[in-house]
């Protein structure tokens, strides 16, 4: 199995990614229990900002594992692979 650059890190990205989890079922419970929409979109806004830095550093760990120093016999642009992730992400 390859080792992704995440790996080092993959605790903390899955604590990361159940902190938002639970964000997003309080989000249901809040709509359910017909809060305030305000409040609502705040919670929105702290999941999805969530979801960013998990990417971020999914991407940090990519560019420094995988970019940096390719798998050999790697056949992919890391770079140019790179960059698309950049652009999804600038564009969500």
């Amino acid at each position: 199995m390859p080792t992704y650059g995440y790996s080092d890190n993959k605790e903390d990205v899955l604590a990361r990614l159940k902190k938002i989890e639970g964000q997003v079922r309080g989000l249901s419970r809040m709509v359910d229990n017909d809060v305030y929409c305000i409040d609502i979109l705040t919670q929105i806004t702290a999941a999805s900002n969530g979801l960013k830095k998990v990417a971020i550093a999914l991407l940090d760990d990519h560019i420094r594992h995988c970019v940096a120093e390719p798998p050999e016999g790697s056949n992919k642009d890391m770079v140019r692979e790179a960059t698309a992730a950049i652009e999804r992400l600038v564009k969500s």
